[in-house]
């Protein structure tokens, strides 16, 4: 792979793609979610709670349920009117299979 160099203040830096940066950081994955996804998540429209969560294939009451909180309370983190406890995120990540830095 060819990457571009950049100088900042004096320092080398190298420009990679997100994709492969992704790959770099954590390792190549089977489990890992696939670039439309990844994409969504970068570009930061949306909740990446309603990212995943459709991804995944869950309703709003069907996530709520095996996370343990109620759906009018997903909603509200879904919407961005709540940013969710540490508790109910880290159940929502556990959900979805994810980490949970990546909800953040």
């Amino acid at each position: 792979m060819k990457y571009d160099l950049l100088h900042i203040q004096g320092k080398p830096y190298v420009l990679v793609p997100l994709h492969d940066y992704r790959n770099l950081a954590d390792g190549p994955d089977d489990d890992a979610l696939p670039e439309d996804v990844l994409n969504l998540l970068a570009m930061d429209e949306q909740s990446p709670v309603k990212i995943l969560r459709k991804h995944r294939g869950y309703t709003q009451a069907e996530l709520a349920k095996e996370a343990g909180i109620s759906r009018p309370y997903l909603t509200e983190i879904e919407t961005g009117k709540k940013d969710g406890s540490i508790r109910a995120m880290k159940a929502i990540a556990k959900v979805l299979g994810v980490n949970v830095g990546i909800l953040a």
